[in-house]
């Protein structure tokens, strides 16, 4: 069974290291200000669709990412990981988009890929945590979902069987193709980079890369046509600009910010019995149990 399979990855600002200028004066991310990591369920989801591809010898694993030129380094990550080819949106009209923005626009590039069976993505950004592309992308392209997802169990006559992780505990649901599948970080962790990937990948670039780098071997981009990574424009995708970007998005973000959780007082207990009860008396008596 040949599978097209295509994987949405983001590119997402490491939320572990919030600073003062995280945000900027129109209450978007300030994405050049914090270190860019792939998001980590999202990481998850790629190796579902690897696990797939491995079973399925023929399969295709694209990668759709969308964000400035530096999102280029996803692509050569889900590359060297075993994807076969990706597409980076990239335009400056898709900036600033929130959940509604965003998923229009991915809409529309797949809707360019045209021939997929399965798209994957991870339940949610850890820069937004809201869990919401992955469901409106399969709601725009009127297919079927199956959300929180930790193990694709079988995929027979047109169908793909899914283990889900939820609340309360699991369960296992079927779906036809067609589909989107968003996959906890409960799932797999994603196989490690390969060496022989690495090396062929390794010189891959996107336009905007290239133009950035200024490109001294430009033979090698002719003679290995797999090195030059795909770059599409709200045009090239035929994308309304009014529902791209901040144009395109009801949701604003005031500011982000850390907050830590400080203990105002503490005690040092002992395994003692009367300290137990004494412990379990004070729990009881704020209600914090009982």
């Amino acid at each position: 069974m040949n599978l097209k399979i295509v994987v949405l990855a983001k590119q997402v600002p490491d939320t572990r290291n919030v600073g003062k200028d995280a945000m900027k004066a129109d209450g978007t991310v300030n994405r050049a200000a914090l270190p860019a990591i792939f998001n980590p369920e999202d990481l998850n989801a790629l190796e579902q669709a690897l696990r797939i591809k491995d079973a399925n010898p023929g399969s295709t694993v694209t990668l759709l990412t969308m964000g400035p030129g530096r999102a280029a380094e996803i692509i050569r990550e889900g590359l060297f990981r075993g994807a076969d080819n990706g597409y980076v949106l990239s335009d400056k009209a898709f900036a600033g988009a929130d959940t509604l923005a965003t998923s229009y626009a991915l809409s529309m590039a797949i809707r360019k890929i045209g021939d997929f069976d399965i798209i994957l993505g991870g339940r949610q950004a850890i820069d937004g945590d809201t869990a919401q592309v992955g469901p409106q992308v399969a709601q725009k392209l009127g297919i079927p979902q199956i959300t929180y997802a930790e193990e694709i169990l079988n995929i027979e006559n047109g169908k793909v069987t899914v283990r889900r992780h939820i609340d309360g505990g699991v369960e296992t649901v079927k779906a036809p193709m067609p589909l989107v599948i968003t996959v906890n970080n409960s799932a797999a962790p994603c196989r490690p980079r390969n060496a022989k990937w690495i090396q062929k990948y390794k010189y891959a670039l996107s336009p905007s890369e290239k133009r950035e780098r200024g490109v001294q071997y430009e033979s090698l981009y002719e003679s290995r046509p797999y090195l030059n990574l795909q770059e599409w424009n709200v045009t090239d995708v035929n994308a309304d600009v009014q529902q791209c970007g901040l144009a395109g998005s009801p949701t604003k973000v005031n500011t982000v910010q850390n907050i830590s959780f400080q203990a105002k007082e503490s005690k040092t207990l002992t395994a003692a019995d009367a300290d137990i009860e004494t412990l379990m008396k004070e729990l009881i008596a704020n209600h914090t149990i009982g």
